[in-house]
């Protein structure tokens, strides 16, 4: 599955700029489209000794190899340690602090050494930021000052699902190169090659993003998402206390990164598709939901429905920080719930 079949527009503009490459390059766009499999091969073509006539790497040169072994030495990743291959489930055993989710401090730091000593083979040098609004004040700060004194031939590529979050004096100091949805067809075109059956449905659910639909699509995503729906379906029949114990158990369970932000970001969605049907709108993403949201929706409190909806911001802000998840999903199904009244005998 070649990213670059779903970004050929992005990719021409970043080829435009190999000639005469700025200090800092901003990637923005919706999480789940491939902008980091894009900034990635654009680095890997960048370091590559022997690009192919699309200025795609080639995969086979020394420096390629490097790159597949994670050592090649102008090259920096910096992400979350959460993000990072690592055995989750040996930390929990041991008894070790949990990987971070946030990018720190010392790992902008460590940059110092590599941003002052020649590069290995001449070139240039790339430091991937993924994803950039993972940076606090004080690691972005850091950060600033390697951006406001860039080194010659160094390339910063940031990412970012949620570029108002990062400080505007970092956003000021790169080129920003928005990176669209891709066409529908063309999506669904690459999510049959990958060998997902019924496209369509998964790429609503994950909000036109590819790459998210592939998730959900392998199952990687679904336990956690069918264990939110099917306490979310319940409507004024909900048991808060039960639901929050029951999503809980499955967030336990679940060692990807931020199950619990995740958690949020589906309980939006579900939340934008309940106000589209009760202003009478088309459902945008749980389509197969569809006979349950619009029975929610014709008992819902349109008001408070707004009013939660806005809420579920503060939510997803704080789920980002260190909290007992059983007490926050509490809290969130309680008034979810309230959302809801009984449907009444002869209505």
């Amino acid at each position: 599955m070649n990213i670059l079949y779903l970004h050929a527009g992005v990719w021409a503009q970043l080829g435009e700029r190999r000639a005469r490459l700025p200090h800092a390059l901003l990637l923005t766009g919706q999480k789940g489209i491939g902008k980091f499999a894009l900034a990635r091969s654009f680095a890997e073509s960048l370091l590559c000794e022997n690009p192919e006539p699309s200025r795609a790497a080639c995969g086979s040169c020394l420096a390629c190899g490097w790159l597949a072994q994670g050592n090649h030495p102008d090259f920096r990743l910096i992400q979350p340690d959460a993000m990072a291959d690592e055995d989750s489930d040996s930390a929990e055993s041991t008894g070790k602090k949990k990987p971070s989710q946030q990018i720190t401090i010392d790992q902008i730091r460590d940059l110092d050494d590599f941003l002052h000593v020649g590069t290995h083979r001449q070139g240039v040098r790339v430091v991937l930021v993924h994803p950039a609004e993972a940076m606090n004040r004080s690691t972005a700060n850091s950060l600033l000052k390697s951006l406001e004194e860039p080194v010659p031939g160094t390339l910063f590529i940031l990412i970012s699902n949620e570029p108002e979050r990062l400080l505007p004096t970092i956003r000021s100091r790169c080129q920003q190169l928005p990176v669209p949805i891709p066409e529908r067809t063309q999506s669904e075109a690459w999510l049959a090659q990958a060998g997902i059956k019924d496209a369509g449905r998964w790429l609503a659910l994950a909000g036109g993003a590819p790459l998210l639909a592939v998730e959900l699509g392998s199952g990687d995503e679904r336990d956690l998402l069918d264990a939110l729906v099917d306490e979310l379906s319940k409507g004024h029949r909900l048991d808060s206390l039960a639901a929050a114990a029951a999503v809980d158990r499955v967030l336990k369970a679940d060692k990807r990164p931020a199950p619990l932000k995740r958690v949020v970001e589906w309980a939006q969605k579900w939340l934008v598709d309940l106000v589209l049907l009760s202003e009478g709108q088309k459902l945008r993403y749980f389509l197969e939901q569809k006979s349950v949201l619009r029975d929610l929706a014709g008992t819902s409190n349109p008001a408070r429905l707004l009013a939660f909806s806005r809420k579920a911001i503060q939510y997803r802000m704080q789920c980002e920080q260190p909290l007992n998840s059983r007490l926050f999903l509490e809290d969130f199904f309680l008034n979810y719930v309230a959302l809801f009244q009984p449907a009444r005998d002869g209505n």
